[in-house]
């Protein structure tokens, strides 16, 4: 071997040797900041709500009227900064119906529609599922949220259509190869409990929301996202939609077809609802989408009902590192700067106002932070209060399996994360006594 080739081979091995170095500090510095959540009430930072709202709001004749405007610049606010701004470009909706047929041993009314959005750039589809009570009288209030794997998983009924979506890699919910099959039927049934629903009086209807946009980062290049290329999110455009605005978006589809082609159902007494990131994207839906008739946010933490400057459990930095599609490219600047927030999630409440909401928690689900959620929606009532409704029913942080309906609506179940028939009955009642009046 030559002097030339021998010099050239132990170059190339010492900056080999290098770089295993440089990589090898570089994951212990990162296992080094390795993220530990807060769950000690006792160093929650010290932190200043942004106000509900203004002087001049407060000072105002007409409070009513003065909220208004205010509400319309939160919401400019929440979508710039953190969900991301929707899309305003034209597009046309049409609902088919797929299938339907009896269920539930006759008590229900299952029906399938096919949600068609078109614009110039391409046309995309979801399926929406809807159950009514088959005797019912006229069109009925209904809940409407979206689902993690697939209409099919929320019911035992052959007959539901399998997402042909792309579904997280999930065994226990018949997922393989990231698509659904025949073993995921009915494995997230006792998350909906449809025959209770059904046997209350009420609709019930759910989209996958993987039908709508993926739930994973890809650079937005698929769903919705698709038909409004010119509104595709990027370095250049941080305030464009993330994947939970997105979601948002495509549950006012939803209702488009519920209240346009589903008889069945009362257009204008949906309420939307969801749990965990669905339970963000709910609040968010109903935020923007003021035909939703209320709101119910289950376990929704960190971006849905806690506050982010209590920075407990999961915090602005760990979502958007874990899920950096779900939020817009500006809410990476208060990653570990919450103060900074021009915003926070009562005034995210607080937009519904005055129509009903519902924020839960459930007592073992720290990392969603329960008190950070109640403290929410008690600020939030301000609000409500303001434009009429009767106080806040809760003066302090509740004890697991208690809670008070209300306008704003507020229960702490014992349990860990997950939405089950204890949440369900408290939410028949909300809708009951707050919705169906």
């Amino acid at each position: 071997m030559s002097t030339k080739l021998s010099f050239a081979l132990r170059r190339q091995f010492l900056s080999a040797f290098l770089m295993a170095l440089l990589l090898t500090n570089l994951a212990s510095v990162i296992n080094a900041q390795k993220f530990e959540p807060n769950y000690d009430e006792s160093k929650v930072p010290a932190y200043d709500l942004p106000p509900l709202w203004d002087d001049t709001t407060a000072a105002a004749d007409d409070f009513a009227a003065a909220w208004d405007g205010r509400r319309l610049e939160l919401l400019g606010l929440f979508a710039e900064q953190m969900y991301g701004q929707q899309p305003t470009e034209a597009f046309q909706v049409s609902c088919e119906k797929m299938e339907s047929g009896e269920s539930l041993n006759g008590k229900a009314l299952r029906q399938q529609y096919q949600v068609n959005i078109e614009t110039a750039a391409g046309k995309h589809s979801f399926d929406l599922l809807v159950y009514t009570p088959k005797l019912s009288e006229g069109a009925v209030p209904a809940f409407l949220g979206l689902n993690f794997y697939g209409n099919h998983t929320v019911a035992g009924d052959p007959e539901i259509r399998i997402t042909k979506s792309w579904c997280r890699a999930t065994a226990d919910k018949g997922v393989v190869d990231n698509r659904a099959t025949e073993a995921g039927r009915s494995t997230s049934a006792l998350r909906w409990p449809i025959e209770m629903i059904v046997d209350a009086g009420y609709g019930v209807a759910t989209v996958y929301c993987g039908d709508i946009d993926p739930d994973y980062d890809d650079n937005f290049q698929n769903g919705v996202h698709t038909l409004f290329p010119d509104h595709r999110p990027g370095p250049q455009a941080p305030d464009r939609w993330g994947t939970i605005s997105a979601w948002a978006w495509g549950l006012s589809r939803a209702l488009d077809c519920l209240s346009h082609n589903v008889d069945e159902v009362d257009g204008s007494r949906v309420v939307v609802i969801g749990h965990s990131r669905l339970g963000k994207t709910s609040l968010w839906a109903g935020a923007t989408d003021e035909r939703f008739a209320g709101a119910i946010s289950n376990d929704s933490g960190c971006g849905g009902a806690a506050l982010s400057r209590r920075a407990f459990g999961e915090t602005v930095e760990r979502i958007n590192t874990s899920f950096p599609h779900w939020f817009c490219g500006n809410f990476k600047q208060y990653n570990r700067n919450e103060n900074a927030l021009p915003v926070d999630q009562h005034q995210l409440i607080a937009l519904l106002a005055p129509r009903p909401v519902y924020v839960a928690s459930a007592s073992q689900d720290e990392w969603a932070d329960p008190k950070g959620e109640f403290l929410a929606a008690k600020t939030a009532s301000a609000v409500y209060e303001k434009l009429g409704s009767k106080p806040f029913a809760l003066n302090a942080f509740p004890q697991p399996g208690e809670g008070a309906l209300g306008t704003v609506s507020y229960h702490l179940r014992e349990g860990e994360h997950d939405i089950n028939t204890w949440d369900w009955e408290r939410y028949l009642k909300f809708m009951q006594t707050e919705v169906d009046r």
